[in-house]
């Protein structure tokens, strides 16, 4: 599938950020966990949750989807091995494993497969677990994990992996004494994981900061919990609006969540206003170029980088973007190039976007999740139609991004 842009038009409207692609994702792993039935409010339907859901169902939940609403029935897991097929589709497939060892204390999964943005070893999520007594052997492509009991210790992660970090707190929630991760990563999906496994009975302290602990309890209850709103999306969306010199406001967001995209796109020569649960966007006629350094949160997000490079490409003047977290995240620069950017590799994780004057409409390639949205936002700022091909990594994570846009006044078909 592909969509098809018409650009020059200004983007402008209210629209809603739906449920976070990335918090969904690990509580629905975690509902594993209480071995009762979960109610989940604010699911996004996307690829991603779809294959996630496939996973519960094939591990042995009842799954049942109204909606935005996914009650899933844990009581009846028979299975503890995460199939093949599927966790090469979706690296966040690699959570079941801290779920599984938590409740049944093994877990066979193969390594986890994804967006190829860079090398993303799962050594830390692996070494986290050992730590908590888990024996781990390889074996023809599978990791096999086992243990009699889990017993809390003290974690130190060389790296604040959100992935490491959201593992180790299911496989710690119902071990023995208390674990301490240090080094934790801090960002609003963890908290949100957090807080999710807290209603269930557990006791997890810190979220949010670089050092948690979570006291094992011996169960959990059934309970019913919305996820947060997606700050990826919503920052995609004011990007969106910035780069088509549009006045967008977007409703179900925490501004808190994305402070530093809000603060570039302000240095950018935005002007925003935040309420609660809204953020207004003023863009002006021509952007001003920023320089940007991508870091673990409260840092500026590793998944807008794209999103705000190709935000940059008609900026004026010239912007610097260094990427410190994946090495494979600038796959979308010959896409951008090809629509008339000027974009130079600066050293081996940087890149220098020289501002031009229009950009003109081409056939290009999703290459990743946020680099087919980089393509997007080009697109709504070109002379002349875009096409977007190879459209299956945006579904993952993006719901109806083309409605979302058109109902702001873009002209987006799919075909």
């Amino acid at each position: 599938m592909k969509y098809i842009i018409e650009g020059g038009n200004k983007l402008e409207g209210t629209v809603e950020v739906s449920g976070s692609k990335n918090a969904s994702l690990p509580i629905l792993a975690a509902s594993i966990l209480n071995g009762k039935t979960t109610k989940l409010y604010n699911i996004p339907n996307i690829s991603d949750t779809q294959t996630t859901r496939k996973i519960l169902e094939l591990l042995g939940c009842k799954v049942t989807k109204k909606g935005n609403k996914i009650i899933i029935d844990s009581s009846t897991v028979t299975e503890k091995e995460i199939p093949e097929e599927l966790m090469k589709k979706m690296r966040s497939s690699v959570v079941f494993a801290g779920a599984l060892i938590g409740r049944f204390k093994e877990a066979t999964f193969s390594y986890p497969g994804g967006c190829d943005i860079g090398s993303r070893p799962i050594d830390l999520h692996l070494a986290g677990l050992k730590k908590l007594g888990v024996n781990i052997e390889t074996e023809a492509g599978y990791i096999i994990c086992k243990c009699d009991e889990l017993i809390g210790t003290d974690i130190h992660l060389d790296f604040p992996s959100v992935g490491a970090t959201e593992n180790i707190i299911m496989a710690a929630v119902l071990a023995t004494g208390e674990t301490v991760i240090h080094n934790a990563a801090m960002e609003p999906e963890v908290q949100d994981l957090a807080n999710f496994l807290n209603k269930m009975g557990a006791k997890i302290e810190g979220s949010g900061t670089n050092r948690i602990v979570i006291n094992g309890v011996k169960d959990l209850k059934g309970i019913g919990y919305n996820i947060m709103p997606d700050r990826i999306e919503a920052g995609t969306l004011l990007c969106a609006g910035a780069i088509t010199g549009g006045k967008i406001k977007l409703k179900n967001v925490v501004p808190e969540h994305i402070t530093p995209i809000l603060h570039k796109l302000q240095e950018a020569g935005c002007e925003i206003k935040t309420e609660k649960n809204s953020i207004y966007l003023e863009a002006p006629k021509k952007l001003k170029a920023i320089d940007v350094k991508t870091m673990p949160y409260p840092g500026f997000p590793t998944d807008m980088q794209s999103v705000l490079g190709a935000t940059l490409v008609t900026a004026k003047g010239t912007s610097l973007i260094v990427e410190n977290i994946f090495e494979n995240r600038f796959k979308y620069v010959n896409g951008l190039n090809k629509m008339g950017a000027k974009i130079s590799l600066v050293g081996t994780n940087g890149i220098a976007i020289k501002g031009v004057k229009k950009l003109s409409g081409s056939e290009v390639d999703s290459t990743d999740l946020r680099g087919g949205a980089a393509m997007i936002i080009a697109g709504l700022a070109s002379k002349g139609k875009t096409k977007v091909d190879n459209i299956a990594h945006i579904l993952r994570g993006y719901v109806d991004i083309d409605k979302k846009l058109n109902s702001l006044g873009a002209k987006i078909t799919k075909e």
